[in-house]
């Protein structure tokens, strides 16, 4: 059965949370805090399919949970503020959130977003040893046999060269590649000393992937060299 664990210090709400989360017959974990929340995580060896995790807490705050977890798991992290800033949606995203609510929020839309993260995550991480089509990211999903990119459970449309230059930058996380390789693998033809068609399409690509694209996460620049996609994504 799939676990979901909630790091909130609101005692109330994570009393209404996990009542709706049990509705959905799924196993609900709580914990009052930050500290208290990586003591369980450590000891359950990141057993679960999904976190949900509040910015606002006295002891750690959401950001520094989630750079803890980051650091050993992959699961699936929706993160609750109640800030409506866009900074603080930025910033837990390119350090790794799933998705970001803020409060207040409906039950229905909470659960709704629980339910997609978790769909995502089980699907795209098969417990047997089957290969799968798709490369999962830090809120990305690359489906390569339907040729289809999904950005926090929502696609994105992009050309098929776009497509071509992301999974081939993504298949090889942390590679640097010069403009020249790029072009070679990419286009799959003599390299025509046309940096700036290079340039144009990482630009395009960015506007659609990047949460910050004048500050990219996923395709970084290695100045002086080419491209490369973030290891840490």
């Amino acid at each position: 059965m799939n676990k979901v664990f909630t790091i909130d210090d609101d005692k109330e709400l994570c009393t209404l949370m996990k009542k709706c989360v049990e509705q959905e017959n799924l196993t609900a974990v709580v914990a009052g805090g930050g500290i208290e929340g990586l003591h369980i995580l450590e000891e359950s060896k990141n057993a679960c399919s999904l976190i949900i995790l509040d910015i606002m807490m006295p002891d750690l705050d959401g950001f520094q949970v989630l750079q803890q977890i980051r650091q050993t798991s992959n699961v699936p992290v929706l993160m609750l503020t109640a800030k409506s800033d866009e900074e603080d949606k930025v910033s837990g995203l390119r350090m790794g959130a799933d998705d970001y609510l803020t409060k207040p929020f409906s039950i229905n839309e909470l659960m709704a977003r629980v339910n997609s993260l978790i769909r995502r995550y089980t699907l795209l991480n098969p417990t047997s040893s089957t290969e799968t089509d798709c490369m999962v990211f830090q809120g990305m999903t690359i489906d390569s046999l339907n040729r289809l990119v999904f950005m926090n459970d929502v696609q994105v449309e992009i050309t098929g060269k776009e497509f071509d230059l992301l999974s081939f930058l993504a298949a090889n996380k942390g590679k640097v590649f010069t403009k020249k390789q790029i072009y070679t693998h990419v286009w799959e033809e003599e390299y025509a000393f046309d940096d700036s068609n290079i340039m144009s399409f990482i630009s395009k690509l960015r506007k659609k992937i990047e949460p910050d694209p004048e500050h990219p996460f996923y395709i970084l620049t290695v100045r002086g060299v080419g491209y490369r996609f973030n290891m840490e994504a």
